[in-house]
């Protein structure tokens, strides 16, 4: 005999196929990106205190020399001291910056003109050092036009006039100038400045670096 059917059983539920999972896309390599390099074009904290350094140097030596020289020498005074004849010498000699005449009627003028050239430049030099990219010899020289160019500044803050003492001459040849170490200063900056222009490179500045050829940039095709 066969098998009654079981009528109050109910039938087990049907599993469910699970369903296809979708292909999962490889993920796109990450190639690690050129990091920029760090601007090149304005120079280190470093290099700014170095200017600072030399600038604050000469205003050091420029004004202790001046105060030894007009106060404890009192050459202001005496006028003339010979060191070394002819070679070297203190002539004193205030100079109003005052050249043919110009302004002479109201001097008082032209010292706070020349004051303000002189910071002016100052600011200009500072600027051009922020900006530029000179070398360590163009750092320098900076320092030594700002150095001399405030040491002058405080004489005629002070003093109302530059005081110049040194007085360099020959055998047979008097000189009939005198200047300080601010002059020298000034001169010898502005001089390493004229031979070192340009703040990409030449002399004394810093070789630019070229992105395209580093080992690691990336080469075109």
């Amino acid at each position: 005999m066969g098998k009654k059917p079981d009528i109050g059983r109910k039938p087990p539920p049907l599993r469910k196929s699970p369903a296809p999972k979708k292909p999962v896309a490889p993920a796109p390599a990450v190639t690690p990106r050129h990091k920029p390099s760090k601007p090149v074009d304005r120079p280190a904290r470093a290099d700014m205190r170095l200017t600072l350094w030399v600038a604050g140097v000469i205003i050091l030596i420029d004004q202790a020399l001046k105060l030894w020289v007009v106060h404890v020498l009192e050459l202001d005074r005496l006028r003339a001291i010979d060191v070394l004849p002819p070679w070297l010498n203190l002539r004193m000699a205030w100079n109003q910056g005052v050249n043919f005449g110009l302004l002479s009627s109201d001097q008082n003028v032209m010292r706070w003109v020349l004051i303000a050239v002189a910071l002016g430049v100052c600011l200009w030099v500072w600027l051009w050092l922020r900006r530029g990219r000179p070398g360590k010899l163009g750092r320098v020289a900076a320092g030594l036009l700002i150095g001399g160019a405030i040491g002058n500044v405080i004489d005629r803050i002070f003093y109302g006039a530059v005081a110049d003492f040194l007085n360099m001459s020959l055998p047979g040849w008097q000189n009939p100038f005198s200047f300080n170490v601010a002059d020298i200063a000034i001169f010898a900056g502005a001089l390493g400045l004229v031979l070192m222009p340009n703040a990409g490179g030449g002399a004394g500045g810093e070789k630019p670096v070229d992105d395209n050829t580093r080992d690691d940039a990336p080469k075109s095709r």
